[in-house]
């Protein structure tokens, strides 16, 4: 047995060399629990995110299996990792939108909520008695005075606003396509910036995707709503990629 193994049994507990192991297995968790790859980014006046659609059993109705969730009308996420923590996520920052809609009597901003959620995040990390959820998520909406925003939060408590971003099991793969067109991305309009996310998802999957094998949703202009791309309008997007490369 290793030195190290003994530093791993609290997540409060630092080991010598000053790493919290517990976090570290929270991390894994959230990176490979549910195999996904997602990818988001921010165009002139949009915000997207894409994910695969993984189905486990033939038998379950897919429109119930998802990993993108309203938080408002105007704010989604996106999760990856372990999908009851990212639901147990999901319905606290619904709690912390509505509170703040009750409160001050209007929508909260998506850097408020990131910030709110990234906190109570940080708080699990401090106490034996508490487990970080292990769940990544991706905010997304359109802010009326700072235009796009994409916020990535994680279990320890960081939240960063992107350009463009991934998680799960090929994040790194994505973020390097990304960071190839990060300078072109900002003046995107919405069917380039959608068009954009679907080639990364595709390119570090190394394969072709039908319209019901990945999720697409998407924020447009500071009046628009988060909406889900329905499989018809994936699959236009797929026959348009498709025709570029032709």
């Amino acid at each position: 047995m290793s030195r190290d193994s003994n530093y791993d049994h609290h997540i409060s507990i630092f080991s010598p060399q000053g790493r919290l192991y517990q976090m570290e297995y929270a991390f894994k968790a959230a990176s490979s629990a549910s195999g996904l790859t997602g990818v988001s980014l921010r165009g002139k006046n949009s915000c997207v995110v894409v994910t695969q659609k993984k189905v486990p059993d033939r038998l379950m109705d897919p429109i119930s299996v998802s990993h993108m969730f309203n938080i408002t009308p105007k704010i989604g996420v996106l999760t990856t990792g372990m999908i009851a923590d990212c639901k147990a996520q999901v319905q606290r920052m619904r709690y912390e939108a509505a509170d703040f809609q009750f409160k001050f009597g209007y929508s909260i901003p998506v850097h408020v909520l990131a910030k709110r959620v990234a906190d109570i995040a940080q708080v699990n990390t401090q106490s034996a008695s508490m487990r970080p959820l292990a769940t990544v998520s991706i905010l997304i909406g359109v802010d009326d005075e700072k235009g796009p925003q994409v916020f990535k939060v994680d279990c320890a408590g960081h939240y960063l606003p992107f350009f463009g971003t991934a998680s799960g099991s090929k994040e790194q793969e994505a973020i390097n396509f990304l960071e190839r067109r990060v300078t072109d991305m900002k003046e995107y309009d919405a069917d380039q910036t959608v068009r954009t996310a679907i080639m990364c998802l595709g390119s570090v999957l190394g394969s072709d995707f039908r319209g019901s094998e990945i999720e697409v949703a998407m924020v447009e202009g500071k009046a628009g709503l988060f909406t889900k791309l329905t499989e018809d309008e994936i699959d236009a997007h797929l026959n348009a990629i498709a025709d570029a490369d032709a």
